[in-house]
């Protein structure tokens, strides 16, 4: 206890001496002058910690929240990182973006925490590319590759609550960061807490010759590379679709019009209480187009009223897009990841096979999906002679892949995760629903010209390459012990000394545990995906074709299960298909989850 106490006196004390912020400096000393132990151990019993995703916290006073000070001590860490690994870093140098978060408690705002990071390194001679206007997160990585720099930094919380912010970073192949590059940060981080003595002189900003504003030429420069996406100028021009667009409060309205004006369409409907930005995003309990229909009444509502079809919805950084089409009987379908996965990927290959007819191109031919996500497109390859390859989840691990295959001369068409992420150009190695809401649109205006729908297409996709059949879902828990405890009974079942072989009446065949690096299905028993000791991951492989994956969440306090049946084409009866893959649902939940048991609470309570 007085180890403890004595820890965190010296991090208040280092607080009030570095923070330069009135409204997070004021709290601190209240707090401290009241002797609020809770809040003060909220804010200072740990550091943030900086990962591949960078960082994500509350926004307020403290080491353990993002502010002004979090902000300059985690750009002076980088800023060091990009010294001693690019010789040239001042004549490349870096790009920051940000969203429309804000606080005005702490007075933060993630325009503000843009400007604190591009202070920190011109104040060393590195040049910072500082939009001067809000810009969907994939603007970030691309302006990273088109100017070949050597960073990326996007301030953003992405679909997390009104409250959050985050800083997220792009490395000079302009994909996001993964290890080693994240330890190595986080180390220079801790080297270099003390604020440098320009690092609060924000008025650098305005008035240093190495801060440029590349807004204009890069949303020019995108729409350029997204326009040679575009195969149907005509139909996109001529289509009875109308299409509803929502950015829910965040950054996506201007470019996601921009970009179907691009494809020659009339713009979308933009909802007009969700178009402009609006940290408090008033109209929605949470800014996630994941939710599905909760965030999309408001949607549905003006595409009834203006006799629109096809709803596009992206989550507030614009990274991310969700599709809800009307059907016959006057319901909408929302579409799950996995399903526009599906359709987007038969879509792109289907346009790039008109553009390439000779087989001999196939060879060279990639599409990348993470391994929670959907087989549908390692299905379509094998039918259609491309390769699909698999990555860790995550869009970091799918960018660095496609650079990779890239750099060797390849063509990666589509890259898609089911938390609705899709990379649908090679333009921007990282999920962008921007771009992809383009194709979607052109996608549904040209099966509108074969008198089909985006639905019934699915279902032709599905009859064609096999039914692909998914339910994913989530429990939350605040202990973990408790999640530590679950996974290491798995690891030795019920008191044996090994991994179940059968989940219920269900028969495994093989077990991947990408925490401990085993795979029963390789020769040697060592998985071939790089493995993680710090997350829990485990792949269970039954012997009627279903695949269920139960992992830890690195940002979230959740359990997630991903369950997918995979049938052969032509084979399988949906409803049954359906029935049984919730009865593995039921019995994965009940045999391994053990929600009574484990104190659990369900994604749907």
């Amino acid at each position: 206890q007085g180890m403890e106490s004595a820890a965190l006196d010296q991090a208040i004390a280092q607080w009030l001496q570095w923070d330069k912020n009135p409204k997070t400096l004021a709290e601190v000393r209240q707090l401290n002058c009241e002797k609020d132990i809770d809040r003060l151990q909220e804010c200072f019993g740990s550091r943030m910690k900086f990962g591949t995703a960078g960082m994500r916290s509350t926004m307020g006073p403290g080491f353990s929240h993002m502010n002004d000070l979090t902000i300059i001590q985690t750009t002076q860490g980088l800023c060091r990182c990009l010294e001693k690994l690019f010789p040239d870093v001042k004549d490349r140098g870096v790009v920051i973006g940000f969203d429309a978060r804000a606080h005005p408690p702490s007075g933060s705002s993630s325009q503000r925490f843009a400007r604190f990071a591009a202070t920190v390194l011109v104040s060393q001679g590195i040049p910072v590319y500082l939009f001067s206007q809000i810009t969907p997160t994939p603007f970030v990585p691309f302006t990273v590759s088109q100017l070949k720099l050597c960073a990326g930094i996007m301030v953003t919380a992405s679909h997390n609550p009104k409250q959050d912010n985050g800083y997220k970073v792009y490395w000079d192949n302009g994909a996001q960061i993964i290890p080693p590059h994240d330890q190595e940060i986080a180390q220079a981080i801790d080297e270099n807490l003390v604020p440098w003595s320009e690092s609060w002189n924000d008025k650098l900003v305005d008035c240093s010759p190495l801060i440029k504003d590349p807004y204009e030429n890069m949303k020019n420069k995108y729409l350029e590379c997204l326009q040679k996406h575009c195969f149907h100028r005509d139909i996109n021009k001529a289509t009875k679709l109308k299409f509803v667009h929502t950015s829910v409060h965040g950054v996506g309205h201007e470019f996601v019009q921009a970009a179907l004006t691009t494809f020659n369409f009339t713009p979308p409907i933009a909802v007009p209480e969700q178009k402009d930005p609006d940290p408090e995003f008033p109209t929605v309990k949470y800014p996630n187009p994941e939710e599905g229909k909760d965030v999309l009444n408001l949607s549905i509502a003006l595409a009834n009223k203006e006799g629109a079809t096809i709803i596009l919805a992206n989550d507030p950084d614009a990274d991310r897009l969700a599709v809800a089409e009307k059907q016959e009987s006057g319901e909408w379908k929302v579409f799950s990841g996995n399903e526009l996965g599906a359709l987007l990927g038969w879509w792109i290959f289907t346009c790039w096979k008109k553009q390439h007819p000779e087989s001999s191109c196939l060879k060279k031919v990639y599409m990348l999906a993470s391994t929670v996500s959907s087989k549908i497109l390692r299905a379509i390859a094998l039918k259609e002679g491309f390769h699909f390859e698999e990555t860790l989840t995550g869009f970091k691990w799918m960018g660095n892949k496609a650079k990779e295959l890239l750099d060797k001369g390849n063509t990666v068409l589509f890259a898609f995760e089911e938390a609705i992420g899709y990379m649908s150009t090679e333009f921007v190695l990282d999920k962008d629903g921007v771009s992809a809401a383009a194709i979607v649109a052109e996608m549904a205006s040209y099966l509108a010209t074969k008198n089909t729908t985006l639905s019934k297409q699915l279902k032709a996709i599905y009859e064609e390459y096999g039914y692909h059949l998914s339910k994913a879902s989530y429990f939350i828990c605040h202990k973990p012990e408790t999640i530590d405890r679950l996974f290491q009974n798995l690891r030795k079942y019920n008191g044996t000394n090994q991994y179940p072989n059968t989940c219920g009446k269900f028969e495994m065949s093989d077990i991947r545990d990408l925490t401990t690096g085993y795979d029963s299905s390789q020769p040697n028993k060592e998985a071939v995906l790089p493995t993680s000791k710090s997350s829990q991951m485990i792949t269970f492989t039954f012997k009627n074709g279903c695949v269920a994956t139960m992992r830890t969440s690195g940002t979230e306090p959740k359990i997630k299960y991903y369950v997918e049946i995979c049938a052969p084409p032509g084979t399988g009866d949906f409803e049954k298909l359906k029935e049984e893959l919730n009865d593995l649902v039921n019995a994965l939940v009940e045999h391994f989850f053990q929600p009574d048991k484990n104190g659990l609470t369900s994604q749907s309570t």
